[in-house]
């Protein structure tokens, strides 16, 4: 007796080959019926046989495709009725707020051997892709899923291509970006008044890059500035014309084993690296490595990457060298996507530029991890793993738009018990940036057919994003920098523990209208109180501290009574204004504090990038030294205080090698989180201790706290999922607004 059934399925079901492998599981389970794309879900109702109807449904998750992450949202019984042969249905637009965007995905090996095929008819074709691989979220203009909303749909398909598209058994049946050379994107290479185009273009590229020049090199999500990364002349030059003197370059190596020559990969490292984000992942230099120190001037690592598209493949394959390959942009700005662009804002720093003809719908900057304490932790949220989806642990009482922070600007939508975290947009500080932080605010709630009623923002009331919020006309509500870090934390790691949670990093806005920095946190989300920081210290010049090391260090000093020459001619007068408090916060940051700590040991006098000091610090940090015990004294209202001047005193021992004073200075300030917990615990009850902000992606100061604290017996836990620095704190945000007026 047949029967038949209806199931609703939502996750990520589009943009990943779901369609085909239902039909050609439902041909495999002799069903009828069909399968068609919704909003953000997968329609299915097949009638057959109870037992084909029963195995079909446990295999619709068991043997998923390895790219989608399916769930199953509702199955009813429906009446039998007459039935045509299992078909793939136009998808149907619903108004409904159930959408789960596919990634970009990188090539798989399927269409890699294609490509290097030479009977293959997409032999060396940049733009090969199936339904497994390929750019999704960069090309999507509007859901459903399909050709026509997506910027491949003014390529008309070609003969083959359509047979392929609609052949059930192919490896492209409804593989929506699917193009071949006669149908699909081509390659131009512009240099000088040389105009090329197709495989002319690609071979003009390879040239230049093998003679030494920059390429602006267009990809799935952006263009990267490329040259050879065993030039060492090349990169000086794109650093000089980027005005990039020390921040590292992510290097692009043809495969593992070319990683593994230059780079120390564990089983770990090679299987963050093999994910199918591609994401760049900082790994330390071998100490046999060729790769020239101007890749990362100071820093014992590189971060690398593997090629994720067919361009960067054939790229490599040719060339037979690693490639820089930085994001096209301005120092701190989102990545290019615009070729006209690309040329007017980088035509001094690029000698050519291999644009194609695919638009890409919106900038996705690479994804960037690091391995700490075991793990892969997430520090740009990019291209293949952003928009990040996760659910809330409680329900939002309206559609809430939580705009970030100033610098490493992300955002993050939340409706019902949903939210979503945008890939990395940059820092706020440029027009450009503001304008693609508004295009990721509107094409976030489009996307996702979600219309924010309410904003959350910082509390800092000179934020850019703060200021657009005010801007909009719709209620506002600011959470404390600070308090988001921790929640943030909470929300992966558990949202319904009480938390002791150490939050340091640069400068923040605090309670007290200081700039907070090194503060510890006891409570939960929503209801957060400091019970502890790092002593504070005024900084001389205020802002100016951020990219001039040596006030922090002065800072220090003065309010340590400790006499130092700094590299000014009117220190005095400094020193005075000081003492007076003129244009001198106060401040408990530990970025900071390691900005001043990398000074005083003679590491930077002048910072080019943001963290350089305290990058400085841990990559100088070597061989075996002993900590200092860091008083621990509280106020008359309970909050204790973390001293730092006996480590003060130990890092101007100029008798005391530099390396050891800079492993002296990790080991004391670890050592000082486990002193804190420790007391505190007994006074007031915690389930956990976290970390958060972005200090804690100093590899070697985050685990050496977190062995103290498992030793200690504590339960501690780092950020993994969302970024530890300012790229989370839009979900902390999100969570402080909901758990205060959800």
């Amino acid at each position: 007796m047949p029967e038949a059934r209806r199931w609703l399925l939502t996750g990520r079901v589009q943009g990943v080959g779901f369609r085909p492998f239902v039909f050609l599981l439902a041909q495999r389970h002799r069903l009828r019926g069909f399968v068609q794309n919704r909003a953000g879900q997968v329609l299915i109702e097949a009638a057959g046989d109870a037992q084909a109807l029963h195995d079909f449904a446990q295999a619709l998750l068991a043997e998923a495709p390895p790219l989608s992450r399916p769930q199953i949202a509702g199955t009813q019984d429906i009446a039998v009725g007459e039935w045509t042969p299992f078909e793939i249905r136009d998808s149907a637009a619903e108004d409904t707020a159930d959408i789960h965007l596919p990634p970009d995905l990188y090539l798989c090996p399927d269409c890699q051997r294609e490509m290097l095929d030479p009977q293959d008819r997409r032999y060396r074709y940049p733009f090969i892709n199936c339904t497994q691989c390929g750019p999704r979220y960069t090309l999507i203009e509007r859901m459903p899923y399909d050709r026509a909303n997506t910027t491949m749909a003014h390529f008309v398909l070609c003969d083959a291509c359509r047979v392929e598209y609609e052949d059930t058994t192919d490896r492209r049946f409804h593989a929506e970006p699917i193009a071949c050379p006669q149908c699909g994107p081509q390659l131009r290479f512009v240099a000088g008044g040389e105009r090329l185009q197709r495989e002319s273009a690609l071979q003009a590229c390879i040239a230049a890059l093998r003679s030494g020049d920059i390429v602006a090199v267009k990809g799935i999500g952006g263009y990267h500035l490329m040259c050879d990364a065993t030039n060492a002349a090349a990169i000086e030059r794109l650093r000089e014309r980027k005005q990039r003197p020390h921040k590292a370059l992510a290097v692009m190596f043809r495969d593992m084993a070319a990683v593994r020559a230059a780079l120390q990969a564990d089983a770990q490292a090679e299987a963050a690296l093999c994910d199918a984000a591609r994401p760049i992942v900082l790994l330390r230099r071998r100490a046999d490595a060729t790769l020239p120190d101007a890749i990362a001037p100071g820093l014992h690592e590189v971060g690398a990457m593997l090629p994720y598209s067919p361009l960067h493949h054939l790229l490599l394959e040719a060339l037979g060298v690693p490639l820089v390959a930085t994001s096209a942009n301005l120092s701190g700005e989102p990545v290019l996507t615009d070729g006209e662009e690309v040329e007017a804002r980088l035509g001094k720093v690029a000698d050519a530029f291999l644009h194609h003809d695919r638009a890409i719908a919106r900038p996705a900057d690479d994804a960037v991890l690091r391995l700490i304490a075991g793990q892969p932790r997430l520090i740009r949220a990019g291209r293949g793993i952003a928009p990040i989806e996760l659910e809330l642990p409680f329900e939002l009482s309206q559609p809430t738009l939580a705009v970030g922070g100033h610098m490493k600007n992300t955002i993050a939508l939340g409706w019902g018990s949903r939210a979503v975290l945008s890939p990395h947009i940059g820092d706020l500080d440029a027009p450009r940036s503001l304008h693609v932080f508004e295009q990721v605010v509107a094409d976030l709630q489009r996307l996702y057919g979600v219309t924010a009623t309410r904003l959350v923002c910082d509390a800092h009331p000179h934020y850019a994003s703060r200021r657009w919020a005010q801007q909009q006309g719709l209620p506002v509500q600011t959470v404390w920098h600070h308090h988001a870090h921790a929640a943030a934390l909470a929300l992966e790691h558990g949202a319904d523990n009480t938390w002791l949670t150490f939050t340091w990093d640069g400068v923040g806005l605090g309670e007290d209208g200081t700039l907070w920095g090194g503060e510890t946190l006891h409570g939960r989300i929503g209801d957060w109180q400091r019970v502890a920081s790092l002593r504070p210290f005024r900084l001389p010049g205020g802002e100016r501290a951020a990219r001039e090391p040596w006030r922090a260090a002065a800072g220090l000093c003065w309010e340590a009574g400790v006499a130092r020459d700094f590299p000014v001619a009117d220190a005095a007068l400094l020193h005075t204004a000081w003492q007076r408090g003129l244009n001198a916060p106060l401040t408990s940051a530990a970025g900071r504090l390691f900005d001043g700590i990398a000074h005083l040991l003679g590491l930077l006098d002048a910072a080019s990038y943001e963290g350089q000091g305290g990058m400085l610090l841990e990559h100088a940090a070597a061989g075996d030294a002993e900590a200092i015990a860091l008083p621990l004294q509280a106020d008359a209202q309970g909050v204790w205080c973390i001293d730092w001047q006996p480590l003060l005193a130990a890092m101007l021992r100029d008798d005391v090698p530099m390396a050891t004073r800079a492993m002296q200075c990790h080991l004391s300030l670890a050592q000082g989180i486990v002193a804190l917990a420790q007391r505190l615990h007994a006074q007031r009850p915690f389930d956990a201790v976290g970390m958060s902000g972005g200090v804690f992606q100093n590899k070697l100061l985050a685990e050496l706290a977190l062995q103290g604290l498992h030793e200690a017996g504590f339960a501690a836990f780092l950020p993994q999922r969302f970024p530890c620095n300012d790229g989370g704190i839009a979900l902390g945000q999100l969570m402080e607004a909901g758990f205060e007026h959800g």
